[in-house]
């Protein structure tokens, strides 16, 4: 199973890293256990997939390392706002796996796609991959994505999905060792349950994460 560092058990307020280019002001909690644009970090890069939601709006480039992969299942559900919600929500969480590989919490699609306490939760997040001196590598599979849009303007939404974490590893920035896997596939799957707000931009921007690791909903 993976061996991913996980989410902090609770978001700590780090408002001094905060201070970052967003589209938008204000979440990221988690239960239990449980990653910004186009700076080389180290080694080859290539581009993750884009969102495209809100056309309007120029979504900042994202690029990650060809061993750091995020694939999205799902989506092409016919109706337009579901479909910007999960293409801002996967903007989101390649934004934090560049904040990772490039080392900085400072990338414009940080702020642009966390805001809040999701936010605050994120940085805490990342900050320990520094503070560790590790990134990660392989394969994170994100699945079963159920979106739920809620306001009479259809501008707040709930977004539910599972991560596979399972080929997915740490990975030590100064040896390039790859930690090993450990048994408990369970522990590989960690079940999400996040807020979003349509800011006056047309961006969807993630308020809130909840977070659960080795949950039933995701086995």
């Amino acid at each position: 199973m993976v061996n991913r560092r996980s989410l902090p058990a609770v978001p700590l307020a780090v408002a001094a890293v905060l201070s970052l280019s967003a589209c938008g002001g204000g979440g990221e909690k988690s239960a239990e256990d449980d990653r910004i644009a186009g700076a080389d970090g180290g080694g080859s890069t290539s581009a993750a997939p884009g969102p495209s939601a809100s056309p309007e709006v120029k979504r900042p480039a994202i690029k990650l390392p060809k061993d750091m992969k995020n694939v999205f299942e799902g989506g092409g559900t016919g109706d337009p706002v579901v479909e910007a919600v999960l293409r801002d929500s996967e903007g989101r969480i390649n934004s934090l796996d560049e904040a990772i590989h490039t080392r900085s919490l400072e990338r414009p699609a940080f702020g642009f796609y966390n805001t809040g306490d999701a936010a605050r939760g994120a940085a805490v997040w990342v900050q320990g991959f520094y503070d560790d001196k590790i990134t990660w590598t392989g394969t994170v599979r994100y699945y079963d994505r159920k979106v739920t849009v809620e306001g009479k303007k259809k501008d707040k939404a709930t977004l539910s999905y599972c991560a596979d974490e399972s080929k997915a590893f740490n990975k030590e920035l100064k040896s390039g060792k790859v930690s090993d896997a450990v048994d408990g596939s369970g522990d590989s799957l960690v079940f999400y349950h996040t807020r979003l707000v349509k800011n006056d931009k047309g961006v969807w921007q993630t308020t809130d994460v909840y977070s659960k690791r080795g949950t039933s909903p995701c086995q």
